[in-house]
């Protein structure tokens, strides 16, 4: 006997509204969360800890939740974590050379006055190891001058700490840890830390520019070719951790020779030695986050 489309579409219909009620009671009985990060900070181990919430409702039978996780091809068993007692975990051992991983979550549970076993299954996860990332600053504001460091891991030489989008004097000390001198920018104000190189460019967060002064002494410096005068340099409060640069520059640079000017760590002054070269007159000029000031320097001839 041949079925007409009316008792085709009248068997068919509530086999598909039966599958649909199906797959909405497994997602109402339990519900899967992925709490590892998408990006996790590469480890010397290589072994990484993927976590996931599987909440149940009163529904479920709690002794039957058996999470497992697929990666790599394979299932694997989850243990319970000692974060809660709807979370479990995975330690997966990435294997060498790989940088990345992909995974999905499946759960095996009972609802309670039945013997059915039912599963559910996540949508498919990610997961990529970070080699180069920042960890923090040592700090999120200082004076002008004043040095920074930023822990993580990746640097190379090549890295610059930008503030906005303008580069400031950065030392590369190692892998794991650069350092900056706050630059003389408009004092009072938050700044946008990144830090661009060969590598990924990497976001380090804000930074706000507190306000420093300082003092010169003499206000004016005479020399001859290959004399040295001294040259004393004061701000008011002791220089923070790492010290704090000021930036000298000047008109006439084949006149004047000195050194870079630090005040040490815990220090209200320094004085560092000008020696002239050959003669010209123009000035120093001394960048503080209250502007610029200059002294007159004048070499003469012998």
């Amino acid at each position: 006997m041949q079925k007409t489309p009316s008792l085709l579409a009248s068997r068919i219909f509530p086999a598909l509204a039966a599958a649909l009620m199906l797959f909405l009671v497994a997602g109402c009985n339990l519900t899967i969360t992925n709490l590892t990060p998408d990006t996790v900070p590469q480890n010397p181990s290589q072994i990484y800890t993927i976590t996931a919430s599987f909440r149940a409702s009163s529904q479920v039978e709690t002794a039957t939740i058996r999470p497992r996780i697929i990666i790599d091809g394979s299932a694997y068993a989850m243990n319970r974590s000692p974060a809660g007692i709807d979370i479990w975990e995975f330690d997966y051992q990435l294997p060498a050379g790989r940088t990345t991983a992909s995974y999905y979550f499946i759960c095996d549970y009972q609802t309670k006055g039945s013997a059915e076993t039912m599963d559910l299954y996540s949508e498919l996860q990610h997961l990529k190891i970070a080699g180069r990332y920042v960890i923090r600053p040592e700090a999120t504001r200082a004076p002008v001058g004043s040095r920074v460091s930023i822990l993580g891991a990746g640097f190379t030489t090549a890295d610059l700490v930008y503030f906005d989008n303008n580069p400031t004097r950065t030392v590369f000390e190692s892998p794991s840890s650069l350092s900056f001198f706050v630059p003389a920018v408009v004092p009072g104000r938050s700044y946008k830390l990144t830090i661009r190189g060969a590598g990924v460019g990497l976001d380090v967060g804000s930074f706000r520019v507190d306000a420093i002064s300082f003092q010169v002494s003499p206000s004016a410096v005479v020399l001859r070719p290959g004399e040295q005068q001294a040259v004393t340099f004061t701000i008011p409060q002791p220089a923070p951790a790492g010290g704090l640069l000021i930036d000298v520059t000047t008109d006439v640079p084949e006149s004047v020779v000195m050194p870079v000017v630090m005040v040490e760590a815990g220090r209200t002054d320094v004085t560092v030695p000008i020696q002239g070269g050959k003669p010209g007159t123009g000035s120093l000029f001394f960048r503080s986050s209250v502007g610029e000031s200059s002294i007159a320097v004048t070499v003469t001839a012998n």
